[in-house]
Parts: C-alpha cells; structure tokens; sequence
C-alpha cells in the first residue's frame, strides 16, 4: 500500500501535503502518522486480490475524523470534503474515526 496524508492549511485554506517527502507503506505507521486530535485526507493505494485471484488497487480516500478534533476544525474539514474528492480522482470515500476502524478497511474497499 501507499498512502499520502493532506491537511488544510488554517490561512490559506488550501489543502496541502503535511508531508511533501513522506510516502507512508504499512497501515501501523498511517495510524502513527495520523494526528489524534485534528481531521486529516489521506489517499491511499491499497493494493489486494480478488476471491477470483485478480489483483483490484482502488485509490481511496481516507477522512481521518478522531472523536477528539475540536468543532471549528471538523467544519472546515467537512465543507472542503467533496471538492477534495473531486480533485483527488479517487473512487471511494471511506470515513475512519477510530483506530479500529483501520482493522477492517480491506473490507470496506470491496
């Protein structure tokens, strides 16, 4: 897998990588990655195979959303939401608010 976590800069309002070198591989070091406390967008490559064999690697997005993050920051998180997606060119949303839900996220993906 390969993923890139994104942030909203709070003044310029621009969504930006939070880190221009930093390709993350493993789903362990995405969630150290992932603040506790503030809403990221990560696309993530997650590539895996198919009960056929065939090999399926959708672009996603990841709305990192932790029960934690203050409300002026879900706001704006939650309005620039679509129009990231849209600019991403991913194929799914899949909203994550918890570590957990890092657990099942191949199923979600089918």
């Amino acid at each position: 897998m390969q993923a890139i976590i994104y942030e909203i800069d709070k003044e310029s309002y621009e969504v930006k990588r939070e880190d221009e070198d930093q390709i993350i591989t493993t789903i362990e070091d995405l969630i150290e990655e992932l603040p506790d406390t503030q809403p990221r967008y990560v696309v993530l490559s997650y590539p895996f195979k198919l009960s056929d064999g065939r090999l399926k690697t959708p672009l996603v997005l990841l709305y990192w959303i932790p029960p934690t993050s203050g409300q002026e920051s879900r706001m704006l998180y939650a309005g620039a939401l679509e129009q990231f997606r849209d600019k991403a060119g991913v194929s799914k949303l899949i909203k994550v608010e918890d570590e957990d839900d890092f657990d099942d996220i191949q199923e979600q993906l089918l």
